[in-house]
């Protein structure tokens, strides 16, 4: 049976069985169960939105398998139009059905495996590139054959040969003294991955400060004038930088003893290669631009948002004398306004009055209640309100 390619292991394998299923149709849970079986080996390849996966419900299923043959483009009209409960009624139908979902399937898997055969052979030729590379590089003659196999066992005898013509210490020893396993090698390329995706971001940052300074030399006068000429000189040069790190696990396997010993950056014998006539240049004085917090002045303070701004006056303490502002507890403000002269909750007269207002302090002149009594609105100017003393 055709299906038999595809790993089914179901009931409908023998071509009879399949007949009668589809002589049975959507009454036949054989049918349906293969139908979604197929819908779900072609989905994955070809990631499709819709699916087949209702076998409980026929009505469920008609419409999954409409909308699964519409998005597949499906040749044959009498499964995609007319009345959806007609559709997979004759036992003609039934078998197109099956027909159009194994060949799709077929050639699905057909593309599938074009394309890993194609990125292995990619990898294959990037492979060969670089052991063809090593053999440019030992002065061995290229191969016809593409095997690589062949390749590494001249490489081998070659670096073999040259190693036995130099001192024992030429070379050096490996800073890497234990073999890796898989599992060992898997997470040293993680971790070269997270070290590669954060040093390119570092590059790309040191590479834009490049292209920013270098465009402020050319903001002058004298620049201007020479514009190409400086791109000329500086775009070549700036091309030739990659982003993008080359460190692989090979330069791990490939690193020596020596890698270990850290040079001091100030050293005599790295300053030779780094020294430059820039160094040398010593700057003058410049303008302070100040910006230090320790010499700005604080801004003026603000009126609180619930109080307006009052001019010669604020608001008094305890027994304090506001001028004409709010008074506290006793204050000894002039003529007043609200609080003013005699201060207090309330409004006062003419000097005095409020709760505890008066001339003086906290019972000044006119006792407890001040000149005006206790609650100097209630009284006049002396001599009214609740109480006198």
């Amino acid at each position: 049976m055709f299906i038999s390619a595809y790993r089914y292991t179901g009931p409908l394998l023998e071509e009879e069985a399949l007949k009668k299923a589809a002589e049975n149709g959507l009454s036949s849970p054989e049918f349906l169960e293969l139908c979604v079986w197929l819908g779900s080996q072609i989905k994955p390849l070809c990631n499709m939105e819709e699916s087949i996966t209702s076998t409980d419900d026929i009505e469920s299923f008609q419409l999954e398998i409409s909308g699964f043959l519409k998005e597949m483009s499906c040749p044959y009209s009498s499964l995609i139009s007319g009345d959806i409960k007609d559709r997979l009624r004759e036992k003609e139908d039934c078998l197109k059905l099956l027909l159009f979902l194994s060949t799709e399937l077929q050639a699905l898997k057909i593309l599938r495996s074009k394309q890993i055969k194609g990125s292995h052979l990619e990898k294959h030729n990037e492979m060969y590139q670089e052991v063809q590379a090593i053999c440019d590089a030992l002065g061995l003659p290229k191969s016809s054959s593409s095997d690589i196999p062949p390749l590494l066992a001249n490489v081998e005898l070659k670096i073999k040969d040259i190693l036995s013509k130099v001192q024992n210490n030429h070379v050096g020893k490996s800073l890497l003294t234990k073999p890796l396993n898989s599992d060992q090698v898997e997470r040293l390329e993680k971790i070269n991955d997270a070290l590669r995706s954060e040093y390119e971001c570092r590059r790309r940052m040191l590479m834009k400060r490049l292209d920013v300074t270098v465009q402020s030399f050319g903001w002058s006068d004298r620049a201007k004038v020479k514009t190409d000429d400086i791109a000329r000189i500086y775009q070549p040069k700036r091309y030739a930088l990659s982003p993008k790190s080359t460190i692989t696990l090979a330069h791990l396997l490939a690193a020596r003893e020596d890698l270990s010993k850290i040079i001091r950056t100030s050293s005599g014998s790295t300053r030779e290669n780094t020294v430059c006539a820039i160094n040398k240049v010593l700057m003058g004085r410049v303008p302070d631009r100040g910006g230090r917090p320790t010499e700005i002045e604080p801004p003026p303070p603000e009126m609180p948002p619930w109080q307006k701004r009052q001019e010669g006056g604020g608001r008094g303490g305890w027994g304090g004398g506001g001028g004409g502002g709010r008074g506290g507890w006793g204050s000894g403000g002039g003529r007043g306004g609200r609080g003013g002269g005699g201060g207090g909750f309330r409004d006062g007269g003419r000097g005095g009055g409020g709760f505890q207002g008066g001339g003086g302090g906290y019972g000044g002149r006119g006792g407890y209640g001040g000149r005006g009594g206790y609650g100097d609105p209630y009284g006049g100017r002396g001599g009214g309100g609740y109480r006198r003393y």
